[in-house]
């Protein structure tokens, strides 16, 4: 596939709304300074999901996170569980997406050239066993410390907690991935765009919200389960 051509003025909006990105993680990141929430992980939880969610995350914060247990609506819980799961999914492909930019022959360690012919799945491999990794790691602190496990218990909950919101949330991701890669990119731009242009990583945080989308009704059962802690 051929590179694209992208507009000046659409990669000047690209670039603007990567700025109100991190701008709001950095907001969540001083807000997390200024008042630690009780359950640690979620320090970096919430700057995380600030990269793609934005000026959104921050009026949910600001409405949900302070509010006691019994007082938060269970869809607002459910939420957070899903937000939780969210910031290993942003963690991972952050790494994995530059790291694959920047060094592509490391994709030959996740199938390509052997099992796959397009660097897109290979890419998506890799995405997915880092983000399950990150996800278990996440998970482990937010469970193990709750309920008093050991550590093979913890990691072993951590992981019944995370592959079926993980994966949930890898479907939407990857569906809108996917479809940019292989439809929108080309008929907008007339070519493929990767991981060196802005407008890339806009489409991941829209692909990203789709990932929160399909991943929030597991989450809900996985919380009214007991396999993940209410948040």
């Amino acid at each position: 596939m051929t590179s694209a051509t992208i507009p000046q003025g659409v990669h000047a909006g690209a670039i603007a709304l990567l700025i109100l990105g991190v701008l709001c993680a950095a907001y969540m990141a001083w807000q997390m300074k200024r008042t630690p929430p009780k359950m640690a992980v979620m320090r970096f939880v919430w700057p995380l999901c600030a990269l793609f969610a934005g000026p959104l995350l921050i009026w949910f914060y600001h409405r949900y996170a302070g509010m006691e247990a019994d007082e938060t609506p269970y869809a607002a819980k459910v939420a957070k569980g899903t937000l939780h799961c969210g910031a290993g999914c942003s963690l991972a492909d952050l790494i994995c997406e530059n790291v694959a930019h920047v060094a592509p022959g490391v994709l030959a360690f996740f199938g390509m050239g052997t099992i796959f012919q397009t660097e897109i799945f290979a890419q998506w491999t890799m995405d997915y066993v880092f983000a399950l990794l990150i996800g278990i790691v996440f998970q482990y602190f937010a469970i193990a410390p709750m309920r008093d496990l050991s550590v093979g218990e913890g990691i072993l909950a951590a992981t019944k907690a995370d592959v079926l919101s993980l994966t949930s949330w890898q479907v939407g991701m990857y569906g809108f991935m996917g479809l940019a890669h292989f439809v929108l990119f080309p008929a907008m731009f007339g070519g493929k765009v990767d991981a060196g242009s802005p407008v890339f990583w806009v489409a991941m945080q829209i692909a990203m919200l789709a990932g929160f989308a399909t991943a929030y009704f597991p989450n809900w059962w996985l919380i009214r389960s007991g396999l993940k802690e209410e948040m």
